[in-house]
């Protein structure tokens, strides 16, 4: 029987395996993804908002190029890592159910060819992350597949009409990349304004290629209907079709909270964060821990690496001072 075994290989899964494993205890990380999957998943040429000391785990130094680094420095450093801590990772193998046991819990996986396996373990740590369920608009073709939730780089979008469904960061980011490359881009966004929360360094580049009109942003107004030439836009009380060809969807992800529903963990109705002591991140349910993001509930933007990569150190130090 494992000791720990944590679901999840991002930043703040492995910063809790290295921390248990400084504690003298060889947790077995599952992933269904790559390493670090959800950083793989941001766009090919994404700088990070936050210097480099700040992702750091493990006491390993995260040195960078320039003041912020890139993803691909990121994905470089969580790697090297992993390694240097010969943490044990199984990727492209997704846990599809947690029971609990008299002892324990019993986790059964399934990998990329549908093969299941079976593991019994005492401790289990969910430091599952938030972008494989991107919130949705709930609206006619979006299913189309014209349609994506995930931007990753403007070359492909040369010439193209495309929209913008969002006025956050990942928005305003993706807004600036596709106008550089050509693309005749479209924001559209439910605010009244850019949002507060947008980077201190981009909002003036923003608003100025609005203001020039190098970027056509649509205040107040949301995508009614998406077709496979044209989207029809709510702007007051006029609706308004477009010409587009792609259409991103960049209005966040939430957490998928099934495998700790499962066990029996409660939510707050408001706030959708699990019942959890804050000074050790266990739950209600003895020996099931969460750590990073999925702490948050529905405020995924509270916790970030910065912040979720410490909650490693408080599930270590509870699990070493149980013996």
């Amino acid at each position: 029987m494992e000791q720990v075994i944590i679901i999840g290989a991002g930043p703040c899964g492995l910063s809790a395996a290295i921390e248990l494993k400084k504690a003298g205890i060889d947790a077995l990380i599952i992933e269904k993804g790559a390493v670090v999957q959800s950083i793989s998943n941001y766009p090919t040429y994404m700088i990070f908002h936050s210097t480099p000391e700040l992702l750091e785990i493990g006491e390993i130094p995260f040195t960078t190029i320039q003041e912020k680094p890139s993803r691909q420095e990121a994905l470089n450093y969580y790697r090297i890592t992993a390694k240097r801590y010969q943490l044990r990772i199984q990727t492209y193998e997704k846990v599809v159910e947690v029971e609990p046991l008299s002892d324990g819990f019993r986790l059964t996986t399934q990998d990329r060819f549908g093969d299941e396996k079976s593991y019994d373990t005492k401790r289990v740590i969910i430091a599952t992350g938030y972008f494989d369920h991107p919130n949705k608009l709930g609206i006619p073709g979006e299913e189309l597949p014209k349609v994506s939730s995930r931007y990753t780089e403007a070359h492909p979008y040369t010439g193209m009409n495309v929209a913008i469904v969002g006025g956050n960061n990942s928005a305003v980011d993706a807004a600036l990349d596709l106008e550089r490359a050509g693309a005749n881009v479209t924001v559209v966004y439910r605010g009244a304004e850019v949002s507060s929360h947008v980077k201190a360094w981009t909002k003036p580049l923003f608003l100025s290629a609005a203001e020039k009109g190098k970027i056509n942003v649509m205040y107040s107004s949301a995508v009614k209907e998406i077709r496979k030439h044209v989207i029809l836009v709510q702007t007051g009380d006029e609706v308004v079709e477009l010409a587009n060809d792609f259409v991103f969807t960049l209005i966040g992800f939430r957490p998928d909270r099934s495998l700790l529903q499962k066990l029996g963990v409660s939510f707050d109705e408001v706030s959708g964060s699990p019942a959890f002591h804050p000074e050790t991140m266990e739950t209600a349910v003895p020996n099931l821990y969460i750590a990073g993001v999925i702490a948050a509930g529905y405020r995924g933007n509270s916790i970030f690496i910065e912040n979720g990569r410490h909650h490693g150190k408080l599930i270590a130090a509870h699990i070493v001072g149980q013996g």
